[in-house]
């Protein structure tokens, strides 16, 4: 029997968004922990700052400034599990690894964001985890289309996307930067600025068709395509948007519009 998905990871639009929670927790959580050491163990020194050495950022980051609080980001290598202990004061552990990969979790983000506006999307570092339920069509052949039914499988998901605080999640992910932009260089980008990325994927996604009519499908072979071939040629985050709703959707660019703009506020 033909398998009854689409091309593509799942819904890490959306999961990105939660993350930035998780990460926010994460800061904190590890915050604490420096505090609470004598003395503070040893950290990993992290490379200078990419605006320092790239002469072609159109979105820069501001600089950190020296305190007690830089002790508390941890090395690349030990990332992932302040993460993790953090995500469990947010949500239930098992919530946690049900929704989220949660092995080298910062890599995990670059190349997703790396690839969420590309043709294809990688799957050996997906940070997403397969959303749940059976993905339905309506109708057979060249009548088949996605049944509305998909679209109330990524409403949770939206909601928790919601409920992150965006000032918090841009903090935070400015207090982390170092670690993002030293994968980036780690995955061969030495002379880009993984800043400028976010900006060009967040736009990507921004810029995706709003259809509210009944989206048509195709079978070429096992995996379902989109029967328009305009729409099968957009970028993976795009044809990920379309695939959540019309409604889901609006929701998340309202969300990325928030982050985008905090983004670009000079602080």
């Amino acid at each position: 029997m033909p398998d009854e998905k689409m091309k593509g990871p799942v819904l890490p639009v959306v999961l990105i968004l939660v993350l930035g929670g998780l990460i926010a927790g994460a800061y904190y959580y590890w915050l604490e922990r420096e505090r609470e050491a004598s003395p503070p163990p040893a950290v990993e020194a992290t490379p200078e700052p990419a605006a320092k050495v790239e002469p072609q950022i159109r979105h820069p980051m501001p600089e950190s400034q020296p305190s007690a609080e830089a002790k508390a980001l941890p090395s690349l290598a030990d990332s992932d599990e302040p993460i993790r202990d953090a995500a469990t004061t947010l949500i239930d552990r098992a919530l946690l690894e049900r929704l989220f990969n949660t092995v080298n979790i910062v890599r995990r983000v670059v190349v997703t964001i790396e690839d969420l506006p590309r043709k294809k999307m990688g799957q050996r570092y997906s940070l997403a985890k397969p959303v749940a339920g059976q993905f339905t069509v309506a109708g057979k052949g060249e009548d088949a289309s996605i049944h509305p039914s998909n679209y109330r499988r990524y409403t949770p998901y939206v909601q928790l996307t919601e409920a992150v605080d965006t000032q918090k999640l841009v903090a935070v992910y400015t207090y982390f930067y170092p670690l993002f932009q030293q994968e980036y260089k780690n995955l061969g980008y030495p002379k880009k600025y993984f800043n400028d990325r976010v900006f060009e994927t967040i736009d990507d996604l921004l810029a995706a068709p709003e259809i509210k009519a009944t989206i048509m499908l195709a079978q070429p072979k096992v995996l379902y395509e989109y029967a328009d071939p305009n729409l099968e040629a957009l970028s993976a985050g795009q044809k990920i948007m379309i695939r959540i709703g019309p409604d889901n959707a609006a929701r998340v660019k309202a969300k990325l519009r928030e982050i985008r703009r905090e983004l670009a506020t000079p602080r």
